[in-house]
């Protein structure tokens, strides 16, 4: 009888220890994946009155396609965030240790560095200052993505292009064009970098079905954000 106790007990023990270590199948267990979404307005969400934006869709979308996971997508986005801010942003201790564990980065910034250029909008457009900008902002980009490689040797990083707010301004596409050209050329340059255009997404698109405001696009419109980024990228 002690012997078939004693028998029985092991036996418990090495289920206890197989479960701790394997995990319990039948109970459905998931990997939970960590997503850090770096930006501006348009991370954060702006504009959105269900105050999702971007990334509460994609997450929503992620976790309804792959059901033997979980994703997890922390918003770091801030109003009117440039570029150079976005790099003081990730030295903060609070962030460090959330950028060691990630899985994921998404980083869409260089809207406001555009904009604020220029003095605050698009129009007159003045050539001078949004080149050199764009020289700034292509620095500050690459620290940024000097950044997050440094503090985490695994996570690919989805650098997500610019697009213009308005249709009708064929000289304002051409600088985001070029300014889209060279973010698509560092991302080429670096083998964790997966560039995901967003100019297109909203061409042909009415724009008070989709936007908020003049910049800042709607639910619909961030909608339009989430799918792109689902389809580009294989998570």
């Amino acid at each position: 009888m002690i012997r078939k106790s004693v028998f029985g007990g092991i036996v418990l023990l090495m289920g206890v220890f197989f479960y701790l270590m394997v995990g319990d199948e039948s109970l459905g267990s998931k990997k939970v994946k960590e997503v850090i979404a770096l930006g501006d307005s348009l991370t954060y969400g702006y504009g959105d009155a269900s105050h999702e934006g971007y990334t509460g869709k994609l997450e929503e979308k992620l976790n309804h396609k792959y059901r033997n996971r979980i994703y997890d997508i922390q918003n770091y986005g801030i109003i009117g965030q440039e570029s150079s801010q976005v790099m003081q942003q990730l030295i903060k201790p609070s962030l460090s240790e959330e950028l060691n564990e990630a899985d994921y980065f998404i980083l869409f910034i260089g809207t406001n560095d555009l904009i604020n250029s220029n003095g605050g909008d698009l129009a007159p457009i003045y050539h001078n200052k949004i080149m050199k900008s764009k020289k700034e902002y292509l620095e500050n980009l690459e620290a940024i993505i000097d950044n997050l490689e440094s503090s985490n040797y695994d996570a690919p990083i989805l650098l997500l292009g610019l697009y213009n707010p308005y249709p009708q301004g064929e000289k304002i596409e051409q600088y985001i064009d070029n300014w889209n050209q060279s973010i698509k050329k560092m991302a080429i340059k670096n083998s964790r970098i997966v560039y995901i255009p967003m100019n297109d997404v909203f061409k042909g698109k009415d724009k008070k079905e989709y936007f908020y405001d003049s910049l800042h696009p709607n639910r619909k419109g961030y909608e339009l954000i989430s799918n792109r980024i689902e389809q580009k990228y294989h998570f």
